[in-house]
């Protein structure tokens, strides 16, 4: 009489398929994972450089104590969301460390209205937008957008040096702004008004 033998460990085909899908699940799980892991750096990364502005910004100096210690400054308007500001951020804060002792470094955030009265002087419509200051306080010039290191630096030795800027015109990539409020009208003295005013009798 023959003995009953247990089952054979062959697998069947129904086992291997379900096998083979749970591979597959696991590596797509772990695609995902390395995907939102990948995502997640990037973040940080571009939060760091928002973090940047502001530590650089909390660092910087008052703007009442620039326009009246006798040293050269440069103002910048600046907002976290502006890709050129961030774009600059790296190079603007190791030019603040190298320039600490010889000027002023100023940074107002268009995003609080504290600095409007700035904004609406100063014509803030892009930004960076950077105004230079000679040791008396007096803006002697301004540049609009995301310009290069060397640019930069030739501007800031020029202001410390007290020469002219070499590139008093630079102009790069803008992120737009417009300020909530704008004048009610040009005075007469505006040299921006070019409309001619006309008196009635």
């Amino acid at each position: 009489m023959a003995a009953n033998l247990p089952n054979s460990p062959v697998a069947s085909p129904e086992k291997s398929e379900s096998t083979m899908g749970r591979r597959i699940r696991n590596f797509l799980i772990a695609l995902v994972a390395i995907i939102l892991s990948v995502a997640l750096f990037l973040g940080l990364q571009t939060e760091t450089s928002s973090v940047s502005l502001d530590t650089q910004a909390e660092q910087s100096t008052p703007l009442e104590a620039a326009l009246s210690n006798g040293k050269p400054t440069l103002m910048e308007f600046y907002a976290n969301w502006c890709t050129s500001c961030q774009a600059m951020a790296k190079d603007l804060g190791e030019l603040k460390e190298q320039y600490a002792d010889s000027m002023n470094f100023v940074m107002l955030n268009v995003d609080n209205n504290k600095w409007l009265p700035e904004m609406l002087r100063y014509r803030i419509d892009g930004i960076p937008h950077f105004v230079y200051f000679g040791n008396n306080g007096e803006a002697i010039a301004q540049t609009i957008g995301e310009v290069p290191r060397p640019v930069m630096q030739a501007n800031i030795d020029a202001l410390v040096a007290s020469v002219p800027l070499p590139y008093a015109q630079a102009g790069g990539q803008v992120s737009a702004f417009q300020s909530p409020v704008t004048p009610a009208k040009a005075s007469q003295d505006d040299p921006r008004s070019h409309g001619s005013q006309v008196k009635s009798d």
